[in-house]
């Protein structure tokens, strides 16, 4: 389901919302400025791995993060940027926290 964003093309990369670019932007600016390093967009996590079950597979369970790089500590950040925050979503996140040890920062 979609809530009526319109995609946003910054840089080759295409962002959901202007939201989701104007974060882009920002940690793009961090990044030059020395901040954070290693900028990623779209960064798949996987929460579950494929499995077979009565002679069938069954897909992987993912997160895609929006947006990861590490801090100026050496440490995994990683961000989400959202406007609704579904019930599945709210699964998975908890899933990739405990996974991962890692908290997403909802921007």
């Amino acid at each position: 389901m979609k809530y009526h964003n319109r995609k946003v093309e910054i840089d080759g990369h295409k962002f959901d919302s202007r939201h989701e670019a104007e974060i882009y932007l920002y940690l793009k600016q961090q990044e030059t400025d020395g901040n954070i390093s290693s900028l990623s967009l779209q960064v798949p996590f996987t929460l579950l791995d494929k499995y077979t079950i009565n002679g069938r597979t069954v897909r992987a369970i993912k997160y895609i993060a929006d947006f990861t790089f590490e801090n100026q500590d050496g440490e995994l950040e990683v961000w989400d940027a959202k406007g609704y925050k579904t019930d599945v979503y709210n699964l998975k996140k908890k899933i990739f926290e405990y996974r991962y040890g890692v908290e997403i920062k909802e921007v």
